[in-house]
């Protein structure tokens, strides 16, 4: 990357600070882009949902690997419940999706209860011997009694589909019979997944992300205290596909002893440490034994470390210079946080990253772990938090004492609830990830790139005004 008429500002810049210019470009189609991650992680899309409770959990895991990213499974879930997330995850299928049943004997109100969990927005009706018998929607249950048994708003025998359909076969059958989904069964008649129009669309556009074994990919992350070895091996034991060594001030010792007890294990899988913000930082996490390197301190959405502290530094500039000294040293960084629109993703890539780190977005999503919750005024939304807010301290401390957990839940540096709003028009992550890899992938053309080392090489930033970031908006409304 270089900068606009190769003058390099002064001072740090934030991805609202810069733009991208074109260049002559041979590439003819945006699909014709390749935008696979080269550090190891085995990423087709360069998107990984941050490690944040409010946010990943194994339906995002699933939904996200499925479309070529992959989910870091939070360091303060229980390695129990890790474990089996893993597990749940490496034993989904590559092309449908996982469905929500129930039987024509519950009722509408745990339907509608269950519906907001799946962004294909179907209950699949089952009988005893998980057979399809039916579908209820959203709009089967509206006006109707909540102990309404299923059987009575149903849509009987569905269409289905075998398990093994080509999606563009899937799309022409459902297009025909203008069904938005059908259960997808096995060869005994057995209801193992549900698949949509736009799910079979997807699935000609994506690449999913998986492992030497064809499962889908997952990551998990370990803090920088207790015994750090032995909460990695029983990770690694797991499956878990990527190792995240994970701390809001990754440049300090306990990092570095974090990881050497992570390398004492040989690992055999990507580990990557963070975070970090300057050349030093991510020379001494690599040579401590980093593969990958997070960088980010303080422009997360839900994180006050900057108003708390004044600590942190804008993170295009951050990313720019870390992933150079990455580079000089044979690894790759990641930009974590401060990513809110689809062009922050490709300044990030142009500035060097092999990969954005994407949080709070991401939580206002059918995927994320929270339950859906409706404002007087009917918008949807879930409730997001900080990984260093008070909220998250509870429950990172709850085996200490009371003691000890009343003194840390007074040092914070995070928001303890948010609202994230659903989009009523994208309201699931895969939504949010065709608008950034459509973006993506024009920003690629626009560069000339058919790669993303490609676009890191071509790209050309230049840096504008507040004016210049606010010219660039769209006007939903006249003038």
């Amino acid at each position: 990357m270089r900068f606009l008429n190769d003058v390099t500002p002064p001072y740090d810049l934030t991805y609202s600070d810069v733009f991208m210019v074109p260049s002559r470009s041979s590439v003819g189609s945006r699909l014709a882009v390749d935008l696979s991650a080269k550090d190891g992680t085995g990423t087709t899309i360069p998107v990984v949902v941050a490690n944040m409770t409010a946010v990943a959990g194994r339906r995002m895991a699933e939904t996200v690997a499925r479309r070529g990213g992959i989910t870091v499974i939070p360091q303060d879930i229980p390695l129990d419940v890790v474990a089996d997330v893993i597990s749940w995850v490496k034993e989904r299928d590559l092309v449908h999706d996982t469905p929500i049943t129930l039987t024509p004997h519950d009722t509408v109100g745990e339907a509608l209860n269950l519906l907001p969990k799946r962004a294909h927005g179907a209950v699949i009706i089952v009988d005893w011997d998980n057979r399809p018998v039916g579908v209820v929607t959203e709009a089967d249950c509206h006006g109707v009694d909540m102990f309404t048994q299923l059987s009575q708003v149903m849509t009987p025998s569905p269409q289905t589909l075998p398990r093994g359909t080509d999606p563009k076969v899937a799309f022409d059958s459902l297009h025909e019979r203008r069904h938005r989904l059908a259960p997808v069964v096995d060869g005994e008649g057995r209801l193992v997944g549900i698949l949509t129009r736009t799910g079979a669309l997807r699935a000609t556009l994506y690449e999913p992300a998986v492992d030497a074994s064809g499962r889908l990919r997952v990551a998990a992350a370990v803090g920088v205290n207790g015994d750090v070895g032995a909460r990695a091996k029983e990770l690694l034991d797991a499956g878990v596909d990527v190792l995240v060594v994970d701390t809001a001030h990754g440049h300090q010792d306990k990092m570095i002893s974090a990881l050497g007890a992570v390398r004492a294990l040989d690992p055999g899988v990507p580990v990557v440490a963070g975070n970090v913000v300057t050349t030093e930082g991510v020379r001494d996490l690599i040579e401590a034994g980093a593969d990958i390197v997070k960088v980010g301190v303080g422009p997360g959405a839900m994180c006050t470390t900057r108003m708390m502290t004044g600590v942190g530094r804008p993170q295009f500039s951050a990313v720019l210079e870390c992933s150079a000294e990455a580079r000089r040293l044979g690894r790759h960084v990641w930009a974590d946080g401060g990513v809110r629109h689809p062009r922050d993703v490709a300044l990030a890539l142009a500035a060097g990253a092999a990969n954005v780190m994407i949080g709070s977005w991401f939580a206002g999503t059918y995927e994320s772990p929270g339950d859906t919750r409706t404002t007087a005024d009917g918008q949807k939304y879930k409730e997001n938090f900080g990984m260093a807010s008070a909220r998250a301290v509870r429950l990172r401390t709850a085996d200490d004492t009371p003691f000890e957990r009343a003194r840390k839940a007074l040092f914070e540096e995070g928001i303890s609830t948010s609202r994230m709003f659903l989009d009523p028009v994208r309201p699931s992550v895969e939504d949010q990830i065709d608008a950034i890899v459509a973006g993506l992938r024009s920003a690629c053309t626009y560069a000339g790139a058919t790669s993303l080392e490609e676009f890191h090489e071509r790209a050309v930033v230049g840096v504008q005004s507040a004016s210049g970031y606010t010219e660039g908006m769209p006007l939903h409304q006249s003038w």
